[in-house]
């Protein structure tokens, strides 16, 4: 079983680190896998650093290259199309929470693909409302690797992805910490800023699923999330995080409700912390992806 692997996205974002923590897995299973990514992206770059086989995508890489492997991964929308041309099997993953569109071009192009790997339930049940197999569907969440939370007692930082789309929740999140008198950190290093929170806070319009918020999970930061797309599938409200309307008052409540009552948060905190490690760890994704390539050559 040989993997082409395809992503056109030149930042580092939650569908990026799932495509490095897949080949990453496939290398460490000895299933022979080649990405092709712009070169100079944030992606390529880590991809050599970890000595993973990785080459620039020029939009005719594909057609030159799939002759060589047995499956074609496309993991996202423009990688999808560039797929097209490879006489292949062809697995896509969708990550996003939008309806794909009907027009006769866009139904051609899903036609033509093999199998979708839909990044929550809430995705797959999108792309067969839009008349796509439901043999055509495995459901394969993101996966986030687990680390050592010590201290967690002594958190005390509210925290917040910093994100420049609009509908990432950015104003309804500072809305809701002015109600408060809270101050809220918004960061673009979250790696870097989730050993030192209390609470993270996700705020926004449309969701996959949602693994920021995973990952502040297996962080042992108590979640709050907007109650849209694939995010109750991870957050259960009240047990193991706070789903919210997407209005800086509720947000507001939200965050207070938790601040005031600390041993509630921490409690939500461990029982997520041990959900992320009973269902959404790398080894998880890794194994239902690899399942999917076997059902696909199969």
């Amino acid at each position: 079983m040989r993997i082409l692997h395809i992503d056109t996205g030149r930042e580092m974002r939650g569908g990026q680190w799932q495509v490095l923590h897949l080949l990453q897995g496939l290398a460490e299973r000895r299933i022979p896998s080649r990405l092709l990514t712009p070169g100079g992206s944030a992606l390529f770059q880590a991809a050599v650093s970890l000595g993973l086989d990785v080459a620039a995508l020029r939009f005719y890489s594909p057609l030159l290259q799939c002759g060589r492997f047995d499956l074609l991964h496309a993991h996202d929308a423009r990688a999808h199309t560039l797929a097209l041309g490879c006489r292949k099997p062809l697995i896509v993953s969708r990550r996003v929470a939008f309806p794909i569109k009907r027009t006769p071009l866009s139904r051609w192009k899903y036609w033509k693909a093999t199998h979708f790997l839909a990044v929550s339930r809430h995705v797959g049940e999108l792309l067969a409302g839009a008349g796509i197999a439901l043999e055509r569907i495995s459901v394969v969440y993101d996966g986030v690797r687990v680390p050592d939370c010590a201290g967690v007692e002594d958190r005390t930082l509210v925290l917040a992805l910093d994100s420049d789309d609009p509908g990432k929740g950015k104003a309804i999140i500072e809305r809701a910490a002015e109600i408060n008198g809270v101050p809220v950190h918004f960061s673009k290093q979250l790696l870097r800023d989730l050993p030192q929170a209390f609470l993270f806070v996700y705020i926004t319009a449309s969701e996959g699923l949602g693994s920021a918020a995973l990952l502040a999970m297996a962080y042992g930061a108590t979640v709050i999330a907007s109650r849209v797309g694939g995010l109750p599938e991870i957050v259960d409200n009240g047990i193991t995080g706070m789903l919210t309307d997407n209005a800086p008052e509720s947000v507001a409540c939200a965050i207070s409700r938790l601040l005031n009552d600390r041993e509630l948060a921490q409690r939500m905190a461990a029982r997520a912390r041990k959900q992320v490690l009973r269902q959404f760890t790398v080894d998880h994704m890794v194994e239902h992806t690899i399942r999917a390539y076997e059902k696909v050559l199969a």
